[in-house]
């Protein structure tokens, strides 16, 4: 299963500003946290107990942050900004009624990704339900490019340069099947590009595999990724891989029309 983890591309926030505590605050929301008190917030960001109070009580009023018993959760305005994301919105409305078909095929759990920084980040899941796993992966979620099927299709068939920035980092180990050597992910891209689809056995998440493939726009540039994950059990691979290319041309076709 291609499991997400949290945080983000971005550079560390300046909390000398007070846009950059705001941005520290909304941030320290993980996926599992539905509410933190203020006394966590403070310690979590840093910031004195004073600051954290007021910029809290403003997000409140903003409707970013909502109050809950006395603790602070993310608020739905947040969510209806982000909604009106364009490319966000325009890549899940189109692809999420051929990921259900996808689901159905393949029995197993569909991703559309995109490249968000060094990182991977999930736009859309649909989900069998045969699938359980103790840690399911979630929308809105991130991982490594370089360890997950979607990542490294984004990276074979991404923009250049974006391959030179993953390695000159060293490779993050999720499982101990993780490809943390540059050179044999390397070969792995190589292998990528020949075959036109990406795959990875056990490197997020053991006992699971995925297959996934580059999804182009009207220029021809890549601008998402869509995977099948299953159980290693049934990992056929050019089965999986057949099935998905049904899906990306008829995807390609959609994304042309739509110009992104």
């Amino acid at each position: 299963m291609e499991l997400i983890a949290e945080g983000g591309p971005y550079a560390a926030a300046d909390t000398n500003s007070v846009l950059g505590k705001v941005r520290l605050i909304l941030e320290m929301f993980g996926l599992d946290d539905e509410t933190l008190s203020l006394s966590e917030l403070a310690r979590r960001t840093g910031l004195a107990k004073a600051s954290v109070h007021r910029l809290s009580q403003e997000l409140v009023r903003w409707g970013l942050l909502e109050r809950r018993n006395g603790e602070y959760r993310l608020g739905m305005r947040l969510f209806e900004i982000g909604q009106r994301v364009p490319r966000q919105r325009i890549l899940r409305d189109l692809a999420r009624p051929l990921m259900v078909d996808l689901v159905h095929a393949t029995s197993g759990t569909v991703h559309l990704a995109v490249v968000d920084g060094l990182e991977v980040l999930y736009l859309e899941k649909v989900s069998s339900g045969n699938t359980h796993v103790n840690h399911p992966s979630r929308v809105a979620g991130r991982m490594p490019l370089h360890c997950t099927a979607t990542g490294k299709a984004l990276l074979a068939f991404g923009r250049r340069g974006l391959l030179d920035e993953v390695m000159a980092a060293p490779l993050a180990r999720v499982t101990a099947r993780t490809t943390v050597a540059p050179g044999l992910l390397a070969q792995e891209l190589d292998r990528t590009r020949e075959l036109g689809y990406a795959t990875e056995f056990e490197q997020t998440r053991l006992g699971y595999m995925s297959v996934a493939i580059p999804l182009a726009g009207a220029t021809g540039v890549t601008v998402a990724a869509l995977s099948v994950t299953v159980p290693l059990s049934r990992s056929k691979v050019d089965l999986l891989a057949g099935q998905l290319g049904l899906v990306g041309r008829h995807m390609t076709k959609l994304l042309s029309a739509e110009e992104i």
